[in-house]
């Protein structure tokens, strides 16, 4: 086919979209332009011109459409034809995550979007995922509702470059002209002021309403997903481990005295406030370099020894408890230790963390005293072998030099698979986290006497 062939087959493309084809005068003359085609086999620049300015003449000078009426979908089809349209897919979340919930959609059909600006939020087992414009645009079709589950590659939206996309409907009603009104209403006679003796009705008697007290103060609400993923682990935990929790206590005065004398220090040089949780996250990590079961996990028929120490730190959200890892502790000082879980904090409470912050740990410290618990057994973090309770500090009388004194105590308790972990290593764990707490400058001189 010539190039006047190919020329003629685009114009059909374009009559059937204008909406023309059904003009026999039209017809006939694209049919002519096709015969015409086979007889010149080779279209010049002079020709190409001539049979443009011969389909301007006779396509938009047709009486049988006007120029009014091939203006809008003439203004369509180019819009059409400019805008480029773009998919917006489910993001990858994770090795472990195949599948999330659609929590809220930012943007709205129509809405102009800019790049990286967030249009809508996925829920999946551990955090929440913020779904993020590839290129500026406009959000032209949503595929999956709020509350729905998505997969990861999934096709979420699409999205068009250019100016707001409008819905089909809001362009309908906007091009059919209103009706006007030809036929009158009839009249309807106006109602008496008062009804006739034999119409009047007698008033219907109140029936109180009796209060069923057994659904008064219900509400039904749908578990998240993140909810649905927490219980699941804890239910696994209870029906694979052989779990057993031994306590201690600690004394606190120590390391409390160490905080009060440097703390402003440290604030002013490290940017961030000294607290206990450095000194745990160091004691465990000591302990569990010279304790390697405790470190260690089951896969399958073997035991997988770590050694490094990445520990879990247990942070309560709004949504849910997450544990972010502070990797490499054995590695870090007081102040890294801080800053890290300062910043991993922060970021878990705004819903920011990724799922790489979260996968990868060796072993978990929960500190329950935050909120007043004075004792717990908590529950192991699969595949994790055990994890440590803090709790809160109180006064109370211990007899110390064989003489009773008021000091500032904490329980600690140490939840551990029994299939892995004998009592004795338990013990003498837990045993070494509070000798090096309570005297915190063998954690910072690193001896043991």
């Amino acid at each position: 086919m010539g190039l006047l062939g190919r020329a003629v087959s685009l114009r059909w493309g374009l009559v059937r979209s204008l909406g023309i084809d059904s003009n026999p005068r039209l017809l006939s003359t694209l049919s002519s332009l096709s015969r015409f085609q086979s007889t010149i086999p080779i279209l010049s620049s002079r020709s190409y011109s001539t049979v443009n300015t011969f389909r301007n003449n006779t396509l938009y000078n047709s009486p049988q459409k006007t120029h009014k009426d091939l203006e809008s979908p003439a203004r369509t089809f180019a819009a059409a034809a400019a805008a480029q349209s773009f998919d917006v897919d489910v993001p990858h979340m994770g090795e472990s995550i195949t599948e999330a919930t659609i929590i809220e959609w930012s943007k709205k059909i129509g809405d102009a979007v800019k790049e990286d600006e967030i249009i809508c939020q996925l829920e999946t087992d551990k955090v929440t995922v913020d779904v993020r414009a590839p290129r500026a645009g406009t959000l032209s079709e949503v595929l999956a509702a709020e509350g729905e589950t998505v997969y990861v590659g999934n096709l979420l939206a699409r999205m068009s470059e250019g100016g707001a996309a409008s819905p089909a409907s809001d362009a309908a009603s906007t091009s059919a002209p209103p009706k006007e009104e030809t036929e009158a209403k009839p009249e309807t006679p106006a109602e008496p002021a008062f009804p006739a003796p034999d119409e009047q009705k007698p008033e219907p008697v109140p029936v109180e309403k009796t209060l069923n007290l057994a659904q008064s103060g219900e509400r039904r609400v749908q578990i998240t997903r993140m909810r649905r993923r927490i219980a699941e682990r804890l239910k696994d935990a209870q029906n694979t481990a052989a779990m057993l929790t031994t306590f201690n206590e600690v004394d606190m005065s120590s390391l409390m005295d160490l905080r009060s004398e440097f703390k402003d220090q440290f604030l002013k040089k490290h940017g961030v406030k000294l607290g206990f949780m450095s000194a745990f996250v160091k004691a465990s990590a000591t302990a569990l370099i010279e304790q390697p079961e405790v470190n260690a996990i089951i896969d399958g028929t073997d035991i997988v020894y770590r050694d490094y120490v990445d520990i879990s730190v247990a942070v309560s959200t709004a949504t849910g408890l997450v544990v972010p890892v502070l990797r490499g502790c054995e590695n870090m000082s007081f102040a890294q230790i801080e800053k890290t879980i300062n910043g991993l904090g922060e970021r878990a409470r705004a819903g920011q963390l990724s799922i790489d912050e979260m996968q990868g740990g060796t072993f978990t410290i929960s500190n329950g005293g935050v909120f007043g618990s004075l004792l717990s057994t908590p529950i192991l973090n699969m595949p994790q072998s055990a994890i440590l309770g803090m709790h809160i500090i109180q006064k109370r009388p211990v007899v110390v030099n064989d003489k009773i004194e008021i000091r500032p105590m904490m329980y600690l308790a140490l939840s551990y698979d029994h299939r892995l972990i004998d009592g004795r290593e338990a013990v003498s764990f837990l045993r070494r986290v509070k000798t090096l707490v309570e005297d915190p400058r063998r954690l910072l001189l690193d001896v043991d006497t």
